[in-house]
């Protein structure tokens, strides 16, 4: 298998994060997983309110997040796991991640899903 992209965090990019988090399915993705802190199931995050996402595109979907830097990804066995790379992005960029998570949480009408850290 191949190894995962991940980008150091010097060479994350804001347009590459906010191109990532442009997809509702991904901006939803990466709020589980930053929800969860780790996310070892892929299908812990493919159902997404009433609808459910299938595996090839919830595979692409990570890709992106993963390539942009919000995401890190382990291989264990046959599982997956998945970690936020909250903190090292708000260190980078302060107060990206949660302007775009909080807008997506007021359009849904569920408030702000997380205030930082």
């Amino acid at each position: 298998m191949r190894p995962f992209v991940h980008p150091a965090i010097e060479d994350v990019q804001p347009e590459a994060i906010l191109h990532a988090l442009s997809d509702p399915n991904r901006a939803a993705i990466f709020a589980k997983i930053m929800t969860a802190g780790c996310v070892e199931a892929c299908s812990a995050v493919s159902a997404l309110g009433d609808r459910v996402i299938p595996k090839s595109s919830l595979s692409m979907h990570f890709k992106v997040l993963r390539e942009a830097g919000l995401i890190r990804s382990e291989r264990h066995g046959v599982e997956m796991r998945n970690h936020s790379r909250w903190d090292e992005v708000e260190t980078r960029f302060p107060g990206l991640l949660a302007a775009i998570i909080s807008a997506y949480a007021a359009d849904a009408g569920t408030g702000p899903c997380r205030s930082g850290a």
